[in-house]
């Protein structure tokens, strides 16, 4: 049954290996509590916006609002859709897809993290090929695209092995010192052509789609 109010609470995608499941606050505490035991090598920060330099327990405060600031915010003009991710029952990281004026543009960019003890298990790359297929089968779009620092080899690792497109670079700062972003791009033909898949099932999109200004 389809949530009467906010549809995105039925909004899934499940693979054989993993399910996709919009976040409510149940798995938002989930994350919050998953965040806390640690994402990377505190050495080092593959993050843009420095959320886990943040002790305990004000990042799992800060994840929880977090999550309901993207809900709040959401609309046609831009959304930020958060999805935990599910492997055999147990949250393990989450991933979302993010957009602004996408019914005009058709472009969206994803993002992720993984607890630390589920990383290094090839999750990273079901994940995102579960939140393309979404984006485009899903949501119509033309184009995806993705951005790591220079120095995020495994963030680089997974998006290089999905073919995507060098599209440039940006420089920012990170933990005050000067860094470079890496862009990527990949093109719905390209995602058809060689990663759309038959065992990926996409649940409650039709309902979804007023909400971000699809229907």
């Amino acid at each position: 049954m389809t949530h009467p109010i906010w549809p995105l609470f039925d909004l899934r995608v499940s693979t054989p290996r993993l399910e996709l499941r919009y976040i409510d606050d149940e798995l938002a505490a989930e994350l919050s509590l998953l965040a806390a035991q640690g994402v990377h090598d505190p050495s080092f920060m593959p993050f843009a916006f420095e959320w886990t330099d943040v002790p305990s327990p004000q990042l799992e405060r800060n994840t929880m609002q977090f999550y309901w600031r993207t809900r709040a915010d959401l609309g046609p003009a831009a959304w930020n859709l958060n999805f935990a991710v599910i492997v055999e029952g147990a949250v393990v990281g989450t991933t979302g897809l993010m957009a602004s004026q996408f019914a005009v543009t058709r472009v969206f960019e994803t993002g992720s993290w993984l607890g630390r003890a589920h990383q290094g298990q090839g999750l990273g790359k079901e994940m995102r090929i579960a939140a393309l297929q979404l984006g485009f089968d899903g949501f119509g779009a033309h184009v995806a695209t993705t951005a790591a620092f220079d120095d995020n080899g495994p963030s680089l690792g997974v998006t290089r092995s999905l073919g995507y497109t060098a599209n440039g670079h940006a420089r920012k700062v990170r933990r005050g010192e000067p860094a470079i972003t890496l862009l990527y791009e990949l093109t719905h033909e390209r995602f058809a052509a060689t990663l759309q898949r038959d065992d990926i099932r996409l649940h409650g999109v039709p309902e979804c789609l007023p909400l971000l200004g699809l229907a």
